[in-house]
Parts: structure tokens; C-alpha cells; sequence
């Protein structure tokens, strides 16, 4: 009988999340403790949150951990490309091109947003309100457009090698790794920041 050893990529991009679920849960903290210092201020800023289209890009995002993961069974059966049209027959690299474009959907959905609050008013350096709603959701466009970078180079990797074999499927599983990290953390900052307000 041989022992198996865990796949040092693997662990080390969970080692490293659980530094980046430290990083969040610092910037939750300092959400809740801004907010707490005053309740009235969160009370009149929320009221400008556009949440239909906050939901909306919410489930975009959600959907591409979907996208996502389709693209990792396709890597665990080391099939790279597509065998024909239907999706049933995407290989990794036609759902992590789908992953990357709501990912991108969903990041300039964020930007939209940004330029509808600064137009009211809401600033980073407006109030605790803006500094917070900033600062949360900034860090975690930055975080998704990182995800966004790290599909364009698994889909390079699977391009460029001549046979798709263990190394680039293990790209391809520890970036999704990532990937469904940066959506559980939006569904936690959407359920604070716009939905308990």
C-alpha cells in the first residue's frame, strides 16, 4: 500500500485563504465597528443602495462558481477544449472563458455602481459610511479581478502545453479554490452591506 501525499499546490492555496479569510474578517470587523459608532448615518447612506442591481450582480457572480466548476470537472477528466458544440462537450477552457466573462460582468457591474453613489455624494472620504462601503467592496473587486487574471493564465497554461495532463489541472482546481473563496465572501458582504443595512 502507498501513501498518498496531498498535492503541495492544493495545500498551500488553502493555507493561503485561510490568511485572505483573516484579511475579510478584519474588514468586516471594521464595518460592524463603523457602523455601530453611527447607526444613523448607516440609516440615511443605505437608502442610495441600488439593491435590485446589487442582486442582480450578485447572482452573476454566484453563477460562475457554477461556470467555474464545470470548468474543473472537465480539468479532472484532462479534457482541455471542447469536443463539439453543446455545452455537455465544453472542455476547460470554454467554461473558464465563461467563468472569466461574468467575472468581468460582474466587476464592471461594481464600477457602474461606483460611479452611480459618487454622484450622490458617497465618496471614500465622504464619511465612515463611504470609507467603509469602499474599503470592503474595493478589496474585494481587486480580489475577483486577481480570480479574473488567474483564469486568463490557467487557459494560457492549458493553450500553450502540448499535452493537458496533472499540473494543468491542478492550475485549473486551485484557482477555482479561489474562485468560489471570492464568492462566498461577496455573498457574506452583500447579506451586510445590502441586505441587513
Amino acid at each position: 500500500m502507498t501513501i498518498q501525499r496531498p498535492n503541495a499546490t492544493s495545500v498551500g492555496t488553502i493555507v493561503w485563504l485561510g490568511s485572505e479569510v483573516m484579511f475579510f474578517a478584519g474588514l468586516f470587523a471594521m464595518y460592524f465597528s463603523l457602523r455601530a459608532g453611527a447607526p444613523d448615518l448607516w440609516a440615511n447612506e443605505t437608502q442610495i443602495l441600488n439593491v435590485p442591481f446589487a442582486l442582480a450582480n450578485t447572482l452573476i457572480l454566484v453563477a460562475s462558481s457554477f461556470t467555474a466548476q464545470f470548468g474543473v470537472f472537465a480539468a479532472e477528466r484532462m479534457q482541455a477544449r471542447r469536443t463539439g458544440l453543446s455545452p455537455a462537450k465544453w472542455g476547460m477552457v470554454e467554461w473558464f472563458f465563461l467563468t472569466y466573462l461574468m467575472g468581468s460582468v460582474f466587476v464592471a457591474g461594481q464600477v457602474w455602481e461606483y460611479a452611480q453613489l459618487v454622484a450622490e455624494g458617497v465618496t471614500l472620504s465622504s464619511n465612515s459610511y463611504g470609507s467603509a462601503f469602499y474599503i470592503t467592496t474595493g478589496f474585494h473587486a481587486l480580489h475577483v479581478t486577481g480570480g479574473l487574471i488567474a483564469f486568463l493564465l490557467v487557459i494560457g497554461r492549458a493553450y500553450a502545453a502540448k499535452n493537458f495532463g496533472h499540473r494543468e489541472a491542478t492550475s485549473a482546481i486551485v484557482t477555482s479554490y479561489y474562485w468560489h473563496f471570492v464568492d462566498v465572501v461577496w455573498i457574506g458582504l452583500f447579506l451586510v452591506v445590502y441586505v441587513l443595512k
